[in-house]
């Protein structure tokens, strides 16, 4: 007995700890970069670069998933939303895809792989309100009030009372009992041919106005007979539905298996991202599309996302508290920036971009004594050009996360690159969690890291930092997430070249 009390208390305890478990969630969610020259409304030149796909739980390149013939991020009537820092900027809706192959003599075209063109369109702008103001007076007491319109009347009836409101002067009869008839309120009257007694007849007229419910065609007299009344009247605008026959059965199966066949991307079960409406097929020469890779200062890139679901926008930017905390945390970024730009000179044999003034060579004839020559200064630093900080906050929550671009004046080996990020510790200091540093004349050894902005990749309201590695002839992009002060890189694409 004591032993199958312990074994129920067991069992009770067992079911009280368990819970259900949701199905996890889907998640179809395509990310790119979307590039273009002069102005975002009209740009000069543009494309679409398609970097990861996170689908089945795991990120999948973009560029190959399923393309057949065309990738499945880059299939036209897809929908990108192109965000900064999380906040939807407009959208680009694509057109059509090209598979670029770069040619052997090709030195520094970047165009190779699918890229993908469309158009873009801005934000639509908030609707008008369409509610007007009324030119009725109407006052609290209850005595200005237009009669004509539906309203609460303060003549109610005395609470617990359980009567009606009283009435005004001018809507009771003669008698003061009953309130008069209102021209304008409905009525409820019978239709012609009812009766008002019950059981006098075995069956009531029928109503021509009454809705029915008939086979359509020649049916014959399949009701009976049914009264005075007759067999109601088949309407001619009323739809039917009829049996199609053997042979448009089978010219209908016939041509379903002829679309699936030769549509290679007719799956049933395929997933699909956010598609939108294309008017129809646009041509070539309607979009502009950009080649090569321009300069700095005339390419702009920004985040591109597709996604299956409509999810709320995150913004992941950090607003300063202040210009002292900007220029605070931009001159420690500043100063670990030189630091390992010293570094890289010392493991590379590069010399400094700015170098050291000569000094005075002493002669024979030289007055200066021993202890007497002045000491010349340390050379001024060096100067960091094109300077970049931007802060994020990757998560709700989490440490304020910091990007750090520059670039040394020189050209090969003494045009060098920084890149950092720190996360802000318990102390509110900044420890690096990436850094990248290289020059002109080694890219291929080590690229150059450029960073694109953050993106939530995996819709997990985690952003990550979505980076572009440009070699000498080539490039890639890789998704970094940053956590704790350290920075993994957690998916990248192929080399374009």
């Amino acid at each position: 007995m004591a032993g199958a009390l312990a074994a129920l208390a067991m069992c009770a305890a067992a079911s009280a700890q368990t819970h259900r478990v949701s199905k996890p969630e889907n998640v179809v969610r395509a990310i790119g970069v979307y590039e273009w020259t002069g102005d975002m409304a009209k740009p000069t030149a543009s494309r679409l670069i398609p970097v990861s796909l996170f689908i089945d739980d795991k990120f999948e390149d973009a560029d190959v998933y399923l393309a057949q013939p065309v990738p499945f991020a880059l299939l036209t009537g897809n929908v990108y939303e192109l965000d900064k820092y999380g906040v939807p900027l407009g959208t680009l809706h694509l057109e059509f895809a090209r598979h670029l192959v770069a040619p052997e003599t090709a030195t520094t075209t970047y165009d190779d792989g699918w890229f993908g063109y469309g158009k873009f369109f801005p934000p639509a702008l908030p609707k008008k309100s369409t509610l007007k103001g009324s030119a009725v007076a109407v006052s609290l007491n209850g005595l200005d009030e237009d009669e004509s319109t539906p309203h609460f009347s303060a003549r109610s009836a005395k609470p617990g009372s359980g009567g009606a409101a009283a009435p005004t002067g001018s809507t009771t009869s003669a008698a003061g009992d009953t309130p008069a008839d209102d021209p304008d309120r409905p009525t409820l009257h019978r239709t012609a041919g009812s009766s008002d007694q019950t059981g006098s007849a075995s069956t009531t007229a029928d109503d021509s106005s009454r809705p029915t419910l008939h086979r359509s065609g020649d049916t014959g007299d399949q009701t009976g007979s049914t009264g005075s009344g007759g067999a109601p009247t088949d309407d001619p605008d009323r739809p039917t539905l009829r049996r199609r026959t053997p042979e448009q059965a089978k010219a209908a199966q016939a041509d379903h298996a002829d679309a699936t066949n030769n549509g290679l991307n007719n799956d049933p079960n395929r997933p699909l991202l956010h598609r939108g409406k294309p008017e129809g097929e646009v041509a070539d020469p309607e979009i502009a599309k950009l080649s090569g890779l321009p300069g700095d200062q005339d390419l702009h890139q920004m985040v591109a996302v597709s996604d299956a679901v409509n999810r709320p926008p995150h913004d992941f930017s950090r607003t300063w508290e202040g210009d002292d905390e900007r220029q605070a945390m931009l001159t420690k970024m500043e100063t670990e920036a030189r630091a390992q730009l010293k570094a890289y000179e010392a493991a590379n044999a590069v010399a400094p971009a700015t170098p050291a003034p000569p000094q005075p060579a002493r002669t024979a004839n030289s007055k200066l004594r021993h202890g007497t020559a002045k000491v010349a200064p340390p050379p001024p630093p060096e100067p960091l050009l094109d300077e970049q900080l931007s802060g994020y906050l990757l998560s709700y929550g989490g440490a304020a996360t910091f990007v750090y671009h520059a670039h040394t004046d020189g050209l090969g080996p003494t045009l060098r690159f920084v890149t950092l990020v720190a996360q802000v510790n318990m102390q509110g200091e900044p420890e690096i969690a990436l850094k990248n540093v290289t020059d002109a004349a080694h890219l291929d050894r080590t690229p150059r890291m450029r960073l694109v902005d953050v993106v939530d990749a995996d819709a997990s309201n985690r952003a990550s930092l979505l980076f572009e590695l440009r070699a000498q002839n080539s490039r890639q992009f890789g998704l970094y997430r940053v956590i704790g002060g350290q920075a993994t890189q957690i998916f990248v694409t192929g080399s374009t070249q």
